[in-house]
């Protein structure tokens, strides 16, 4: 193998957190740890928090590099001493706190996945993060069974591209809301029952009345803010309130009455900020429930558009636009 160079290229926002103004810059090349592999970077999956830390509303946790990105795929290059798993050549993909918008990145073993035969990089990129939440979300701490029915706000996103389907593979019932007939579209074909365009229809009654008055038994939300409140009117007995982003505002008025009423259950939970050691228990449970129904074709990444690296501000400005179903994808 090659020498490694000593600089790469990266992506970090300047002070002004315009798209615009996101273009690589000449990083120093990390140095893998004693338990850490070095990874090439073919492709970067975007999210949401991408778009937050270039404005500057959600900083990368203490020691983590302000390099964009929380997931990538790529092929190992180098290894730190105590490294098991992996070697130089493998193909992987791996969950990141920050720092898979660049050529290369220092990732724990714990953190990283195989790539499934015949995947992409750039499809296998956009897995890690929308796999290892909605694992921990809806399968974790909403613990969802057989025959119960969840209700997916963003249906169209990543996240719910992704949720769609392995509610289904577990034999449960996903529900959406989307902002167009277009996103309800993709939604039914991924497998949901029912998909609410929230601009004209109110998700309450549409999901109640399919529900014939029940509830539903999750609702996986993205928005917090007034949607917590209407969330809980959705909820049948026992059911499972869980927050994982806050689109539409971090405060909520609820009627508490309501949730010891139904016996309601309200919880959440942030990836990023999560211990080395739970990423790494998390990705183990990934790889061995879900990661096999991807590799059979039963779950599949959804991509919408890829960007050169060059061409991030792009890719930004697309996401913030809402026009897109399922993934944006950097390639490096």
């Amino acid at each position: 193998m090659s020498a490694l160079p000593s600089q790469m290229k990266a992506l970090i926002a300047d002070a002004t957190g315009m798209a615009e103004a996101l273009l690589p810059s000449s990083q120093p090349v990390p140095q893998p740890g004693k338990t850490e592999v070095l990874i090439r970077v073919h492709a970067a999956g975007m999210n949401r928090a991408d778009i937050l830390q270039r404005k500057g509303q959600y900083d990368p946790p203490p020691g983590i590099t302000s390099i964009l990105g929380l997931e990538t795929a790529g092929e190992v290059v180098a290894v730190g001493e105590n490294v098991k798993r992996w070697k130089v050549g493998d193909r992987v993909m791996a969950l990141l706190s920050g720092g898979g918008c660049a050529e290369y990145v220092a990732v724990p073993e714990g953190q990283c996945m195989p790539v499934p035969e015949g995947f992409s990089y750039a499809q296998a990129a956009v897995l890690p993060e929308g796999l290892a939440t909605i694992w921990a979300n809806v399968f974790e701490a909403g613990k969802l069974k057989s025959g119960e029915t969840v209700l997916i706000h963003g249906g169209a996103s990543g996240i719910g591209t992704l949720g769609i389907q392995m509610v289904r593979v577990f034999d449960a019932v996903p529900l959406v809301t989307v902002a167009s007939e277009r996103k309800a579209q993709a939604c039914r074909e991924l497998g949901a029952a029912l998909a609410v365009l929230y601009p004209s229809q109110d998700f309450v009654i549409e999901v109640l009345t399919f529900t014939q008055n029940r509830g539903v038994d999750i609702v996986l939300d993205l928005g917090g803010g007034e949607y917590v409140p209407r969330n809980i009117q959705v909820l049948g007995p026992g059911g499972r309130h869980i927050s994982i982003a806050t689109q539409h505002g971090r405060m909520a008025k609820i009627d508490l009455r309501a949730i010891m009423l139904r016996g309601l259950t309200l919880t959440g939970s942030m990836m990023r900020s999560r211990p080395v050691e739970e990423k790494a228990r998390l990705l183990r449970e990934v790889e061995a429930n879900i990661l096999p129904h991807v590799a059979a074709g039963r779950i599949k990444p959804v991509i919408f558009q890829t960007f050169p690296l060059e061409k991030a501000g792009d890719a930004h400005k697309l996401m913030e636009s809402g026009a897109h179903i399922g993934k944006i994808v950097l390639t490096v």
